[in-house]
């Protein structure tokens, strides 16, 4: 795959149609831009790679906006001997933060909750009978903490996984938006996380129509959940077509 000085970064905003729609501003008399600049419902630019670390079994790499993640992937490889025999696979996910990755050193999420909701995301996706007695390891490392890193996390797992040769019903991406106000904001950064009135996740499996995870905070009308379900739907989409070219890409590459 090309180097990143010669990649175009892709994007994974919804359809034109849905960001048509008018929207109120965030307060009644004063007019509210995004700290980046960008549209309520527009991406961050998105950079994907796989092949990111030589020593796993596949591995990939995903920054989008100032979010920076990698993920390396294990096996499969022989459980411990001390686990119990198991007719499917198992699956160990281990989320970790750079001691930089925030501007105050040290102070990072709770990875032990963050490496849960990754294990629920993937599990629903991976074929597990296809490797019985056997264990995969995922291991996800934030480099940079700039926003929505649960659902980066995730995506790039998934983009891992396929590049390991692991059997997936289908690849999974995931997309979050906040509430701020009267305004719903995709792929939101820290500071937006910061001072959302709620929250919503969503991990999905796009070609097969289904929802893998989905996570909701904060006190929602259903105008409003509706409108967040659609847009984050439509930029899951989005992100899975831009995942399934760079694997693509990937492939083309090798076989050059």
């Amino acid at each position: 795959m090309a180097g990143k000085d010669n990649a175009t970064p892709s994007t994974y905003s919804p359809s034109p149609k849905i960001l048509k729609k008018k929207r109120a501003p965030v307060f009644t008399d004063v007019d509210w831009v995004r700290p980046d600049g960008r549209g309520f419902h527009q991406c961050r630019p998105a950079y994907l790679r796989t092949g990111a670390v030589n020593s796993a079994s596949g591995s990939a790499y995903i920054e989008i906006g100032n979010t920076k993640v990698i993920v390396s992937v294990f096996g499969p490889r022989e459980s411990k001997k001390a686990m119990m025999y198991s007719d499917i696979g198992r699956l160990n996910c281990n989320v970790s933060y750079t001691t930089f990755a925030t501007p105050t050193r040290g102070q990072v999420s709770d990875c032990k909750e963050i490496s849960a909701r990754l294990h629920k995301a993937l599990e629903g996706a991976i074929i597990l009978d296809t490797f019985p007695k056997t264990t995969v390891d995922v291991f996800a490392l934030v480099l940079e903490s700039g926003g929505s890193d649960l659902p980066v996390v995730i995506s790039c797992a998934s983009l891992a996984l396929a590049d390991a040769g692991i059997m997936l019903y289908d690849l999974i991406s995931s997309v979050s938006v906040s509430c701020l106000g009267k305004n719903i904001v995709i792929d939101p950064v820290s500071e937006e996380e910061s001072y959302q009135e709620g929250g919503l996740m969503i991990t999905s499996m796009a070609s097969r129509n289904e929802i893998t995870q989905l996570a909701i905070t904060g006190e929602w009308s259903t105008p409003k959940l509706n409108e967040a379900m659609e847009v984050c739907l439509a930029a899951c989409f989005k992100l899975g077509e831009a995942m399934r070219a760079c694997l693509k890409e990937s492939a083309s590459a090798s076989q050059e």
